[in-house]
């Protein structure tokens, strides 16, 4: 279910606080907003920071979209092989 058209975007209130370039985001439900355009933000994902260039058509997507909080899983690619070499065994006389 999606947000109220009349409450508006929710957006955090300790982003609108900071002045700089580049921050560090915790709050991963908050809207990108048009003012946040041009801005570099490092998006938290549960282990560490997603670095992330804000751009126009990422107005009105949350954050958290950007960050990924899951690992591509590797149980559908196939095994290499080993790299150790087996060596023939000797007859001895």
């Amino acid at each position: 279910m999606t947000r109220s058209i009349w409450k508006g975007p929710f957006v955090d209130t300790c982003l609108f606080k900071q002045k700089k370039l580049r921050w560090r985001i915790w709050s991963r439900r908050s809207c990108i907003l048009p003012q946040f355009v041009g801005c570099y933000a490092q998006i938290y994902n549960g282990k560490g920071f997603v670095g992330l260039k804000i751009t126009e058509e990422m107005v009105g997507h949350k954050f958290g979209e950007f960050a990924s909080t899951r690992k591509p899983s590797s149980l559908g690619k196939r095994a290499l092989p080993s790299k150790t070499k087996i060596k023939p065994i000797k007859k001895v006389r």
